[in-house]
């Protein structure tokens, strides 16, 4: 998974300029459109927010996606609210906490790049999501955590070191990730920070990400089992807050963060504790204790989290709230029993916004949001966002089709590979086989034009393609069923690829295993069950391990299909001791090298066989094919 590197974009300011979208070539207006009104008809949320003493909005893994989803598909308008529309929403919000005489937070739990034109489709010589960064940084964040993502080029990890964490004053969190400039290493941001909320409570924050292995030179991430044990870190935690909030790039399950609660219950065994994670890209909540909740919100704008908890008052401090008497916080029993926690995975629309606010349509936007959406679609227009490869016929998808269909996502990028690859190559005319991994494909394709931004979005990672030459046809062809292979052998090795899979960022297998157990779960239901589904919006149905209903508007699951880890193009008709060229994304080069030899008799191939195969990234692979194919 190795990303296009670049180097510095100016920053597009952020507010200025009008409000006017501009015509494509053929006179009509494909442009990201602010929707004053949904085009299609939005549930509202199902009930109003539970607010407590202290409360949280969640954003994580948001990978560019400022501009909310525009698509008339569904799900997409469940998440048509842009950037703008959520700053709007959370001036609204803190507003009211000022009313309820509560605390509000504002959290974020990492990568901001990779995934939308607006972060990555800057001109050559840019930084990436330096630009779409400038929007993220005018919101009023409390506490922000890196992310992987924010780690894969130096050069965006610099980026954020010095242009990006200043903004937030030391609470941009990079408790166990170093960056090395001038021959010196230190926290990208923060190792942690220590702050009073408005209300006076004293919160203690650390930002920590997963053991991640794909960054880059000159970065550091140290595994969380060693970080708990750093002398910064016990003192860090030494003095009891009201509050601990830990807020990293990290699974609320199935991984680290038992380490650092652990860590901290030694010391302090009530102490409430709230953990907001992210990087599985799902909707997840537990609770480690009765004094604690975990709380992960989806991924690319698709969800905003929210947490409710009852706390006692800060230290010292007589406080009533919702009409109870909760004292000094220092009674019996104050810091023993079980908190009252609620917590809500919200879609982020206007419908929802307006709703949760009180506000209505006229009265929802502020100055300061239309300016944010007025930005980035100045931002969208510099960066030609709009610019149409093609017309696809109908909506391509990544699980709801299966594979191989005329539906599939994945059956395009197999039709577009031996399309796109040869372009200007003077080895177009050698019969080939090009392997690609799924995971590469990172979203849906909808009806409609297709443009650069929907180039990034289906296929954000600007993979380079490599090939070995003369391999007989046999044994290339047997490569791509090894890779996907299901035998005992194959699945010990697949086991130990996951891990390596997992150690750089891919996180496409647990976001597929939370889609196959939502639809699971659907066709287990009865009858009458499925009937009332029948009559909801598709969308996220979560099921969690915290009590009670965690979405906030209830919805019918998507279709799911399984798909295989790797897809190839079309197998060439010849025979099988033909030579060929065997092409491949070099994100898989030390796999495919291994399966290889375990196919080949008669040579051993090593990374000296091992050759460019084209200038074409795998990022401008659906681009150039959309040219040829849907015009």
């Amino acid at each position: 998974m190795r990303f296009l590197v670049a180097l510095a974009l100016a920053a597009v300011a952020a507010a200025c300029g009008d409000d006017h979208t501009h015509a494509a070539r053929d006179g009509h207006d494909h442009t990201h459109k602010k929707r004053e009104v949904p085009s299609v008809k939005l549930t509202p949320p199902s009930r109003p927010l539970t607010w407590g003493s202290v409360n949280i909005l969640h954003t994580t893994d948001s990978h560019g996606w400022l501009l909310g989803h525009q698509k008339a598909s569904f799900p997409e308008p469940n998440y048509s609210g842009d950037f703008g529309d959520f700053a709007s929403f959370v001036t609204h919000m803190k507003e009211l906490a000022i009313k309820k005489d509560v605390d509000l937070l504002l959290v974020d739990s990492g990568d901001l790049h990779d995934g939308t034109g607006l972060s990555d489709g800057f001109p050559s010589g840019g930084v990436d999501a330096h630009a779409s960064n400038e929007f993220f940084k005018q919101l009023p964040y409390d506490v922000l955590a890196i992310g992987n993502h924010e780690l894969y080029i130096y050069n965006n990890t610099l980026d954020m070191h010095q242009n990006f964490a200043p903004r937030f004053n030391g609470r941009y969190l990079s408790s166990n990730a170093n960056i090395t400039v001038d021959g010196i290493s230190k926290p990208v941001g923060s190792q942690f920070a220590k702050f009073k909320t408005r209300k006076g409570r004293e919160v203690t924050a650390l930002g920590v990400l997963f053991n991640f292995k794909g960054n880059d030179k000159n970065t550091t991430v140290q595994p969380v089992e060693a970080m708990v044990k750093e002398a910064w870190f016990a003192d860090a935690i030494k003095d009891e807050p009201d509050l601990f909030l830990l807020a990293g790039h990290m699974p609320v399950s199935r991984d680290k963060w038992p380490l650092v609660f652990n860590a901290i219950r030694t010391l302090h065994p009530t102490t409430p504790i709230l953990i907001l994670g992210g990087h599985t890209h799902i909707r997840d909540c537990l609770q480690l204790d009765g004094r604690s909740m975990s709380l992960e919100s989806g991924r690319y704008m698709e969800t905003v989290g929210w947490m409710s908890a009852d706390l006692p008052a800060p230290k010292g401090h007589g406080h009533r709230h919702n009409g109870e008497d909760h004292g000094s916080g220092h009674g019996p029993g104050t810091h023993t029993k079980n908190i009252t926690f609620t917590r809500r995975y919200l879609d982020p629309n206007r419908v929802t916004f307006e709703y949760h606010t009180g506000r209505g349509k006229f009265s929802f936007d502020t100055l300061w949001g239309r300016s944010i959406t007025t930005g980035l679609k100045q931002l969208a227009k510099t960066f030609d966002l709009s610019f149409e490869f093609g017309t696809a016929p109908h909506d391509f998808t990544i699980n709801q089709a299966p594979y191989p269909s005329n539906n599939s996502v994945l059956s395009v990028m197999a039709a577009a590979l031996p399309v796109a690859l040869t372009v200007n190559n003077t080895r177009a005319s050698i019969p080939s086989i090009m392997i690609t991994n799924s995971g590469s494909l990172r979203f849906d394709i909808y009806a409609g034009p297709f443009t650069k931004n929907d180039q990034f979005t289906a296929s954000p990672f600007a993979d380079s393609f490599l090939y070995i030459s003369n391999v007989p046809f046999s044994v290339a062809a047997a490569v791509l069923p090894t890779l996907n292979g299901d035998g005992a052998n194959n699945r010990r090795r697949d086991e130990a690829v996951e891990a390596e899979l997992w150690a750089r960022g891919y996180v496409g297998t647990r976001y597929r295993e939370w889609l196959e157990e939502m639809a699971r779960r659907d066709a287990s239901l009865g009858i009458e069950a499925r009937g009332a589904a029948a009559n909801m919006t598709l969308g996220y149905v979560t099921s969690d391990a915290c009590p009670g209903v965690g979405d906030d508007i209830p919805h019918a699951p998507l279709e799911f299909h399984s798909i295989p880890d790797f897809i190839a193009s079309a197998s060439p008709d010849v025979a099988d001791d033909a030579p060929i060229d065997l092409v491949f994304v070099d994100f898989i080069e030390s796999q495919l090298l291994g399966i290889l030899n375990s196919l080949s008799k008669d040579k051993v191939y090593t990374t000296a066989d091992v050759s460019l195969y084209t200038e074409v990234l795998a990022t401008q692979a659906l681009g150039i094919y959309a040219q040829q194919a849907w015009n």
